[in-house]
């Protein structure tokens, strides 16, 4: 069997990972072996950030929409339920938005939902 010589290879390979470690501290960002395991973690966490986010932001969003109608005098759930009732497709993004920007037009959206709710039941 032939003998194998990565060459430069390897010092690309450790290049790139001391790369995405440059920043790091200590040892993480000028030792090899620390710095791929920062890395690999570092990479991990982003991954799953991703994701925390999509969810971090729903909930803040549900806040800011719930603050807004204990103002108004509403419940959020009757709320929601008022809008869907009322046939007004807003995400909870613009919700949100409308609520911390715009308060006539959220008290707007807040009587509708309330005289749908009230309707229905």
């Amino acid at each position: 069997m032939p003998r194998v010589k990565r060459g430069t290879k390897r010092r690309a390979s450790r290049h790139k990972t001391l790369d995405l470690a440059s920043g790091f501290f200590l040892t993480k960002s000028k030792l090899y072996r620390s710095a791929q395991e920062a890395v690999e973690k570092s990479l991990r966490y982003g991954y799953v950030g991703r994701r925390r986010k999509k969810r971090d932001f729903r909930s803040l969003w549900i806040v800011r929409i719930g603050a807004a109608c204990r103002a108004a005098g509403i419940p959020y759930n009757k709320f929601i339920s008022g809008l869907k009732k009322a046939g007004i497709d807003l995400n909870r993004k613009i919700l949100a938005d409308l609520a911390a920007t715009d308060a006539p037009k959220f008290a707007l959206l807040v009587e509708q939902a309330k005289a749908a709710h009230v309707q229905e039941a």
